[in-house]
């Protein structure tokens, strides 16, 4: 086939559709195969509209996935399209790398104006994960010091920096040595951030709240990297840990670096959750949603201080740079979904709806005793699982606990997806937390919808404990018979 002459994209989806699985398993990654088989995922998705994703007998899912919460604005938004097209349209000159362009420039000046007064720079990126490479660069190089902390069970993405950053053991193994000078401290725990900061011998310049430098500042971490609402767990930081930290930050002469790639663009009621707290972060970090969904594309957002700093001088413009960053196609998306953002009310919106799904769902954590905690800020939701009471329940509960962590919460998702015609999971490995990431574009019907569809798929899975035993025996063979 090798030598074929490739057809168009038109006729690519005519004439090969149903085929998206076997070439994942051939050309892919065939264990996500086996997992989409194995839970009754495996669709062959035709569309996407909305809060729906459609599939090839027409069915629509309430999509509350949304591809890891790109799709704030809905999939398919008409004003992101048209931006793509517009910037096709008019052959600008996309990438002169020795030379710059408008777009990129003036999506820089949109953000900056949206953001704390903390930061007057961007650089651009192609990814949330490579935002954060960016920011462990520049904290180090503004401050010439080595250590980075993070929070446990923190996620900062999959490429060997950010890898460096991620609490989730199952990501890390197998793949160090990581970089370097990279430590975790407890989620939430203060007194923690403020010993790792103190540990050291004064490795550089520094910096203070206002990124100038603070050489007098004993200590050698470079940056603390957080994320405001941690992704994998939906985990709220405690009352007053974020300005505690960023004080705790500042007087170490250390730089804070808040991590909004799932948390920003309006995610959680605000442009940025930072602004919940009123947090002024020395670096931002920002991707996801803010392309529309459309085109890959990511953001830091640095203090001009710490900018200068490492863009010191003409033979230093280029010294961390990306080839595809700021490219036009990816600028234009994100103007368009700022736009939208604007003139539909998304941010207020995500607010109200979030307000309202709270609303709907806290009281499961007094009807059922399987349902130990809802939580979330704005549509980023989350309900966490815990076992039942009773020797016979808690005994199916364990074994399949053994045999799978995490399994029970599938007893929701699963029966969601199929029953329900609603698409979530669970917010991350090993873990009875369910996560719902919302377009910001959801109707309030979806909202109780999917509150109703929850509630009774809860109480089956509370009322029936051998379903958990079943389901873990049919999700076992089906994992069998898929392996063979």
């Amino acid at each position: 086939m090798s030598g074929d002459p490739i057809p168009s994209v038109r006729e690519l989806i005519e004439r090969r559709a149903g085929e998206e699985m076997a070439l994942n398993d051939r050309y892919l990654n065939p264990q996500m195969g086996r997992i989409l088989r194995t839970l009754g995922f495996d669709r062959t998705w035709t569309g996407g509209e909305g809060a729906y994703l459609i599939d090839s007998a027409g069915e629509r899912y309430l999509d509350l996935f949304g591809g890891y919460g790109v799709f704030a604005i809905g999939r398919s938004h008409p004003a992101a399209i048209a931006a793509i097209e517009e910037v096709m349209a008019a052959r600008t000159p996309n990438l002169p790398q020795l030379g710059v362009t408008l777009l990129s420039g003036v999506l820089a000046e949109q953000l900056l104006a949206r953001a704390p007064d903390s930061v007057g720079a961007m650089v651009p990126a192609n990814t949330g994960t490579e935002a954060v490479e960016a920011a462990i660069k520049i904290a180090r190089a503004a401050t010439g010091r080595p250590r980075v902390l993070y929070a446990e069970h923190a996620f900062h993405g999959l490429t060997l920096g950010s890898l460096s950053l991620n609490g989730d053991e199952i990501f890390r193994e197998g793949f160090g040595p990581l970089v370097p000078g990279c430590e975790a401290v407890p989620w939430g725990d203060l007194d923690a951030l403020e010993r790792a900061l103190a540990r050291g011998g004064g490795g550089g310049d520094g910096a203070d709240g206002s990124g100038s430098g603070n050489g007098g500042v004993d200590g050698d971490v470079a940056a603390f990297v957080v994320e405001p609402v941690q992704g994998h767990g939906v985990n709220l930081p405690p009352d007053g840990y974020l300005v505690s930290a960023q004080r705790l930050c500042h007087e170490a002469g250390a730089l804070l670096v808040c991590d909004e790639v799932q948390t920003g663009l309006g995610r959680t009621g605000r442009f940025l959750a930072g602004e919940h707290w009123e947090l002024q972060p020395d670096l931002i970090c920002l991707s996801k949603a803010l392309s529309g969904g459309l085109v890959p594309i990511g953001a830091v957002l640095v203090s001009r201080a710490a900018f200068d700093r490492v863009f010191d001088g003409m033979e230093r413009a280029v010294r961390h740079g990306s080839t595809f960053g700021g490219n036009d196609l990816a600028a234009a998306a994100a103007l368009a979904t700022l736009r939208v953002l604007d003139e539909e009310g998304l941010i207020e919106r995500a607010e109200r709806l979030g307000a309202l799904l709270l609303q709907l769902t806290e009281p499961l954590v007094d009807r059922y005793e399987v349902v130990t905690d809802v939580r979330g800020l704005g549509l980023m939701w989350a309900i966490e699982l815990g076992p039942p009471s009773g020797t016979v329940a808690r005994g199916l509960w364990d074994r399949v606990e053994r045999r799978q962590p995490g399994l029970f919460s599938q007893l929701v998702t699963v029966p969601l997806f199929h029953r329900h015609r609603i698409f979530c999971q669970v917010a991350g490995h090993r873990m009875n937390v369910i996560k719902a990431l919302p377009p910001l574009v959801i109707s309030e019907q979806d909202i109780r919808r999917f509150a109703a569809a929850l509630e009774e798929t809860v109480a089956a899975a509370e009322r029936y404990p051998s379903a958990l035993a079943r389901f873990g025996l049919r999700t076992g063979s089906r994992a069998a018979r898929v392996r063979r």
